[in-house]
C-alpha cells in the first residue's frame, strides 16, 4: 500500500470516528444512517487490511445486533481508532495529528503550532466564532515577524477590540497583527492560509477545537488557490475592527 492509500485511508477514518452515532442507543446505531456508518467502518478496516482490527470490530458490532451491550461501542471504536493510528504512521509526515480526539486539547495545540510555526511572512486566520481567547491561545503561536490577519463574525466584535489593543501595547511591530469583521453571514468555513500560498480548514471553529467532538485539520492541495482567494475576497469586503 503507498502512502497515498494510508492519507486517504487515515482522512476517512478519521471522519468517520468523528461523525460516529450513540453506539449505546439502539435507534441511533439500528437506524439506516447507523447501519451505514457501521458498514463504512467495516469497509475501512478491510481495506487497511488489518486482520485484528477487523475481527474486534465485527465482534463488537454482532454484540450490537445481539443486543450484548456490555463492552462492544468501546470494541468498535478501540479498533478504529487503532486503525487511524496505524495509518498514521504510514502516511506522508505532514499529516501526522491532524485528527484530533475529543478532549485532546494538547494534540490541538501541536497540530496548529506545527502548522503556524512554518510560516514565513504572513497568516490568515478564518474563523467566524474568534474571540479573544482564542487569540490568546493561538495567535501567539505565529512566529515573530510574521503578520496575523484574523477574519471574523461582528458577535465577537466587542470581545476582540480591548483584546486587539492589548495584543498592540504588548507586541507592537513585532507581531503585526490585523483584524477584521466580515459581512452579515459571509463566513461559512474556518481556514488557515499560510504565506499567501498553503490552505488548511478546519471543522471546528477554534475556541471549541476538539473540546466537545472530535475534530480535523484538513490540508488543501488542489483546491488551495481556489480557498484562498475566495478568503482574500472576503477579507477585502470586510470591515476593519473599530
Amino acid at each position: 500500500m503507498q502512502n497515498a492509500d494510508y492519507l486517504a485511508l487515515y482522512t476517512q477514518l478519521g471522519r468517520l470516528i468523528e461523525t460516529a452515532p450513540d453506539l449505546k442507543s439502539r435507534p441511533e446505531y439500528d437506524s439506516q444512517a447507523g447501519m451505514l456508518w457501521l458498514g463504512r467502518g467495516d469497509a475501512l478496516l478491510s481495506a487497511l487490511n488489518r486482520t485484528a482490527e477487523l475481527i474486534q470490530y465485527r465482534s463488537g458490532v454482532r454484540a450490537l445486533k445481539d443486543g450484548v451491550y456490555g463492552d462492544a461501542p468501546r470494541q468498535i471504536m478501540l479498533s478504529l481508532y487503532n486503525g487511524l493510528a496505524y495509518c498514521e504512521m504510514h502516511a506522508p509526515p505532514a499529516a501526522a495529528g491532524t485528527f484530533i480526539p475529543v478532549g485532546s486539547s494538547f494534540d490541538a495545540f501541536s497540530a496548529l503550532t506545527k502548522i503556524l510555526h512554518t510560516a514565513v511572512s504572513s497568516v490568515m486566520i478564518v474563523d467566524p466564532y474568534m474571540d479573544a481567547i482564542a487569540l490568546a491561545d493561538f495567535g501567539i503561536l505565529v512566529p515573530e515577524g510574521v503578520s496575523l490577519r484574523v477574519l471574523t463574525d461582528a458577535q465577537y466584535k466587542q470581545s476582540l477590540i480591548p483584546a486587539a489593543k492589548k495584543w498592540a501595547e504588548q507586541y507592537g511591530t513585532l507581531r503585526p497583527l490585523d483584524i477584521k469583521i466580515s459581512r452579515p453571514r459571509s463566513l461559512h468555513d474556518r481556514a488557515i492560509i499560510v504565506d499567501g500560498s498553503r490552505a488548511w480548514t478546519l471543522t471546528q471553529s477554534l475556541k471549541d477545537f476538539a473540546k466537545r467532538s472530535p475534530a480535523e485539520i484538513i490540508r488543501l492541495d488542489e483546491i488551495a488557490q481556489l480557498k484562498i482567494e475566495a478568503n482574500e475576497q472576503l477579507w477585502m469586503d470586510a470591515s476593519a475592527l473599530e
